[in-house]
C-alpha cells in the first residue's frame, strides 16, 4: 500500500495549513493510500547543528524515519514574507538525499494575502536540489481567512474550488507515488549538502 506523509510547517494551534493538508490527506486515503500527518509543533527540532548527526538532535530521528518510509510527501506551509516557514526549512535541513531522492512530493501553501505562489516556487527549488519528483499540480490557499474556518476547534475548507484543488493534490501524490525516478539533476549533483 502506498504511504503518504504530510508535513505541516505551521505551529499555530488553529493552523489553516493543517486543515488544508488534512483535506489533501483525506483524498489520498480515498485513493487507497495510508496516510500520516507530521505536525512540526509536536516535535522537538532545535535549529540543526551540522556538527552533530541530525538523528541525535531532538526528534530528528523520528522525522527522518517518517520521511524515509513514506512513498510520497506533502509539504504544507504558511507563507511568511513571500516564502515558506522557517519551521519547515529547519525540518527539511534535517533530511537529505537519503530521505528525499526520487521521492514524489506535493506542494501546498496557505497565505493571508493573495499571492502564495513564490513560497511554492521556493519549495520546488529545494525539492529539485534534493532530486525529488515534484507533482506538477500544486495547491494554494490565498486569503485563507476567507476560505478556512474553525468552529469548536474543528477546521474546514469553505470554498469548493480550493477544496477540489486540495483533493486533486491528494490524488496526484498517490497516483505518482511510485513513478520511475528521473535521472539525477544538475542541481542535485552540485548540491553536496551543508555537512561538507
Amino acid at each position: 500500500m502506498t504511504h503518504v506523509l504530510a508535513i505541516c510547517g505551521s505551529r499555530r494551534a488553529e493552523s489553516k495549513t493543517r486543515v488544508a493538508l488534512e483535506t489533501a490527506l483525506d483524498e489520498a486515503a480515498r485513493a487507497g493510500a495510508s496516510t500520516d500527518l507530521l505536525d512540526l509543533r509536536a516535535l522537538d527540532l532545535p535549529p540543526l547543528d551540522a556538527d552533530h548527526d541530525a538523528e541525535d538532535q531532538g526528534d530528528g530521528a523520528r522525522l527522518i524515519e517518517a520521511v524515509d518510509v513514506a512513498d510520497a510527501v506533502l509539504l504544507g506551509t504558511p507563507v511568511y514574507h513571500g516564502s515558506y516557514s522557517g519551521v519547515l526549512k529547519n525540518a527539511l535541513d534535517y533530511c537529505g538525499f537519503d530521505e528525499f531522492e526520487g521521492k514524489t512530493v506535493g506542494l501546498l501553501a496557505v497565505a493571508g494575502g493573495s499571492f502564495p505562489v513564490t513560497a511554492l516556487d521556493h519549495l520546488r527549488s529545494v525539492c529539485r536540489a534534493l532530486n525529488c519528483w515534484v507533482v506538477p499540480h500544486q495547491a494554494a490557499v490565498p486569503r485563507a481567512y476567507r476560505h478556512v474556518s474553525y468552529e469548536d476547534g474543528e477546521g474546514a475548507i469553505t470554498d469548493a474550488d480550493i477544496e477540489e484543488r486540495l483533493r486533486v493534490l491528494g490524488r496526484r501524490v498517490v497516483q505518482y507515488a511510485n513513478i520511475e525516478p528521473d535521472p539525477e539533476t544538475f542541481e542535485a549533483s552540485e548540491n553536496v549538502g551543508a555537512g561538507d
